[in-house]
């Protein structure tokens, strides 16, 4: 007996589409009477067959290749695609495996004159369903140009009798004070966790959270306008909200997205509530007036599970980029610093990644002769000048490689270094693209109470840190470190410095 599958697909589109159990049987009966022994099934369910992107079809296709059966059998031509180029380009893909397809309610037969049947009723089922979705685009449409309810409705509105937009009061209420919670200034994770712990759910059942409004609060069906592709109706939908009201709310979301793209919080990543050890990030509120203030939030004081204050992150940027300017860029250090560098140059210089690169182009030139030799004897094969033009552009690639490590086999000296260095540490500190370089180079984490900071730079070796008495307002200067040891990292790019680590004292 030949070894067949079964393929089933229901599309919820389809008004008239069978059911996969009633397709499976059909197929069943229909392989029982033609001696095949069905060894497994693949069904679509709620999926169109306009697309071949269908798990159940794909899963088909991979055990196909694998010869894993001789049959497919489908209840109907209009199961494996509705598409005719698709359901073409499959059966040739199955018929170049070896693999039939049958159809348990469709017997064409293998001749020019069923293939020829096979082909015309391929394309009735994509007429079919392109002639359908016109016909849903038309309808559509028209409900569109009588302002009707085409898709899910907003949150404070539900469908009306005459199939227009019509206001449910019980969350029109809650709409409103959406719209005027956020003018006020309220945080957004604030007003979903009030409306939360007030049972009120959202139009599809879920709890709120900060990104259940970005959608809410730019909608302008709220301010009665009627929107469906490229019509546009002004008083087509019933108003929840005024005019002034929406537009500052949109003058509000367009502001804190203009901050939140130019605002960079460069000590994410880096910076930790001391209390909870959560990480601190970035945050923006905004005043009465509209005037931005950028925080870093510890996110267990925004669970509720910590009651670290938010920090001003200006004043923390600053303060973290002096603190490691004044300790890390020492004179002493600076000299260890460029020291090490040359030494680290000296090293890598010595790279093995070029010896292997030399050793690997001197084989492909002894392998490049060998070919050369084959060919001029008469040996003339495609293998061959596939292989030499492979070595060739391998070789091409290495040499310019091994140009790249000569151009930075130049030592940069030890008092280049401290120059650069000593400039480095001459900039304004006061400057947030310094700040951020300094941050970036040293400093690994942060930890921040309220009376003291502890950082930790890049090291090797122990957990060793600074540990700084500060101001709990965080608007002073830092009070004068005593540690018996700090370790560091620098972080040199090709222009500048050199990864290193340091271990100096300072009392």
């Amino acid at each position: 007996m030949r070894k067949g599958v079964i393929y089933a697909r229901y599309s919820s589109h389809m008004q008239r589409d069978e059911s996969i159990e009633q397709q499976i049987e059909e197929c069943t009966i229909f392989a029982r009477q033609n001696d095949i022994e069905i060894v497994g099934t693949y069904e679509d369910r709620a999926v169109s067959g306009q697309t071949d992107r269908r798990t159940g079809f794909q899963h088909m296709m991979r055990d196909a290749e694998k010869h894993s059966f001789d049959v497919v059998i489908a209840y109907k031509s209009n199961r494996i695609a509705r598409s005719m180029m698709n359901a073409l380009i499959y059966e040739d893909k199955l018929d170049k495996l070896g693999i039939s397809t049958l159809y348990a309610k469709e017997e064409f037969g293998n001749t020019a004159a069923g293939r020829f049947a096979l082909r015309t009723m391929m394309n009735v089922n994509q007429f079919y369903c392109e002639n359908l979705s016109e016909d849903i685009r038309r309808g559509m449409r028209s409900n569109a140009e009588n302002c009707k309810v085409n898709s899910a409705l907003p949150f404070g509105y539900e469908k009306g009798s005459d199939g227009r937009f019509a206001i449910r009061e019980s969350e029109a209420r809650i709409v409103r004070q959406i719209f005027s919670d956020y003018l006020h200034g309220i945080p957004l994770a604030k007003i979903a966790e009030e409306l939360n712990n007030q049972g009120i759910r959202t139009k599809r059942g879920g709890r709120w959270n900060k990104n259940s409004f970005h959608r809410l609060l730019s909608n302008e069906n709220y301010i009665g306008v009627y929107s469906y592709i490229d019509i546009r109706i002004e008083h087509g939908v019933p108003a929840i909200v005024s005019e002034d009201v929406f537009r500052a709310v949109q003058n509000r979301l367009k502001d804190k997205k203009t901050v939140s793209k130019k605002e960079d919080f460069f000590l994410t990543g880096k910076l930790f509530c001391g209390m909870c050890a959560s990480p601190m990030i970035g945050t923006t509120g905004f005043g009465k007036s509209g005037t931005a203030y950028h925080y870093y939030t510890c996110q267990g004081r925004r669970a509720h599970s910590c009651s670290k204050d938010s920090i001003p992150k200006d004043v923390i940027e600053r303060e973290v980029a002096e603190i490691t300017r004044d300790i890390v860029l020492q004179d002493e250090t600076i000299e260890w610093l460029a020291e090490s560098a040359v030494k680290y140059q000296i090293e890598a210089s010595r790279s093995d990644e070029v010896s292997e690169l030399k050793s690997e182009l001197a084989s492909n030139k002894k392998s490049i002769r060998n070919i050369m030799s084959a060919i001029e004897s008469g040996v003339i094969s495609v293998s061959l000048t596939t292989r030499l033009s492979e070595l060739e552009s391998r070789n091409d690639f290495i040499s310019k490689e091994l140009l790249k490590h000569d151009a930075h086999k130049k030592i940069v000296d030890k008092d280049r270094i401290i120059f650069a260095l000593q400039k480095f540490k001459e900039q304004d500190v006061t400057n947030k693209a310094y700040q951020k370089r300094l941050i970036s180079a040293f400093v690994k984490k942060v930890y921040v109470w309220d009376d003291h900071i502890d950082i930790h730079y890049y090291y090797t070796g122990k957990d060793d840190y600074l540990s700084i008495p500060t101001k709990s307002s965080y608007k002073g200067e830092y009070a004068p470190p005593h540690v018996t040891q700090a370790n560091t990292v620098i972080v040199l790019m090709p222009d500048c410095f050199i990864l290193h680590t340091i271990r100096k004292s300072r009392e």
